[in-house]
């Protein structure tokens, strides 16, 4: 199966997947971060979870886990502007796993510095 299939099932098995589940985690006491969750929601969460601790339903076929957005050190650790290279880029440009897209052509550059700063909501690490 090449990437781009393997890419597509897991997209696919977790947009369905959200029809089932809703998310724990919500921006309704913090209307800023609407957009970013919901965008996190649709896009991201078959792979990091609906709790964004890096266990989504597709983690289990991914040889690299997928990053645990809830943790305060692991996420503090990392510089806003890796974070926002690797939404616009993908896994590989942080060495990670090839199946995480790139989002770059998907979302506005305002949609992703939207996500940067609610991947810091999340984890409670503030900016860095």
């Amino acid at each position: 199966m090449n990437i781009s299939r393997a890419i597509l099932k897991f997209a696919g098995i977790g947009l369905v997947s959200l029809c089932f589940f809703s998310s724990p985690v919500t921006a309704a006491d913090d209307d800023q971060f609407k957009h970013a969750a919901h965008l996190y929601d649709t896009y991201c969460t078959q792979c990091h979870g609906v709790n964004r601790d890096g266990n989504g339903l597709n983690s289990a076929f991914i040889s690299v886990q997928p990053r645990d957005h809830s943790d305060p050190k692991g996420m503090g650790d990392i510089p806003n502007d890796e974070i926002i290279e690797v939404i616009k880029k993908g896994g590989l440009a942080a060495n990670k796993s090839v199946l995480m897209p790139a989002w770059g052509g998907i979302f506005s550059d305002e949609e992703v510095e939207q996500l940067a700063a609610y991947l810091r909501h999340v984890c409670q690490c503030g900016s860095n």
